[in-house]
């Protein structure tokens, strides 16, 4: 049953994707992206997943429609190497969004293919209110967490941030945690655990009148695996 549950919810994604590219081939104009992150050190939700890295990122979106995809790449050859696809909807302060999540390594190296495995598929859902945003994230296929008797647990996270503007720069406080059980967050959590306490602040570096580089910096602690972290990164 498990296994007919996850094929059925990867065909509802192929479908998802094929309507959204669809629709945009339909539309006289789309709005593209592209760009990298060149990052001092890959932290996500309160996790290392490696050192200096390279994050490529590229995108359509059409009235609130969005397909992407994000990769990372570690300089250091054990680093987690990543390739992400996204499809997104978003209406004001609301989003929802499916991503597959591909992961490998040297350590543990997988094929694209090998769906259970080396996938996770998530489903997301948040909400802007302006000051405050929230946002809840599942893991519905592929890898998605197990308790301690190798149940499927569905592991979760969720995460409220707040964006302010101080001395002239943007900044951004957020809070995540995991709120039940499940071996894929912070090696494992037992039940509610806090995995990110962060602060970032942001500013465009003008490097020409016509030309400038975002570049960021970001505190985070996870208080459940008490790793402390301070990095940085400039956009392209």
């Amino acid at each position: 049953m498990k296994m007919i549950k996850c094929k059925k919810m990867m065909l509802l994604f192929a479908v998802m994707v094929l309507a959204s590219t669809s629709a945009i081939k339909a539309q006289d104009k789309v709005e593209a992206t592209v760009g990298a992150d060149l990052v001092s050190g890959y932290i996500w939700r309160g996790q290392d997943l490696g050192g200096v890295s390279i994050q490529p990122a590229a995108g359509l979106s059409y009235k609130g429609f969005s397909l992407s995809a994000w990769g990372s790449v570690g300089l250091e050859g054990t680093d987690t190497k990543e390739f992400d696809l996204t499809l997104g909807y978003s209406y004001g302060g609301f989003s929802i969004g499916v991503t597959d999540y591909w992961f490998t390594s040297t350590a543990s190296p997988t094929r694209y293919s090998d769906y259970k495995d080396a996938h996770t598929f998530e489903v997301a859902l948040g909400y802007d209110f302006g000051p405050l945003a929230v946002n809840w994230f599942t893991n519905f296929a592929g890898t998605v967490g197990a308790n301690e008797e190798g149940k499927d647990t569905y592991a979760s996270y969720i995460s409220v941030s707040a964006p302010f503007t101080l001395g002239g720069i943007d900044w951004s406080a957020e809070i995540g945690a995991t709120p039940w059980a499940n071996d894929f967050y912070n090696g494992y959590s037992d039940g509610f655990k806090l995995s990110a306490i962060s602060l970032q602040a942001s500013k465009e570096i003008k490097v020409t009148d016509s030309f400038s580089l975002p570049l960021w910096a970001q505190a985070v602690w996870n208080p459940t695996t008490k790793g402390a972290y301070f990095v940085a990164g400039i956009s392209f």
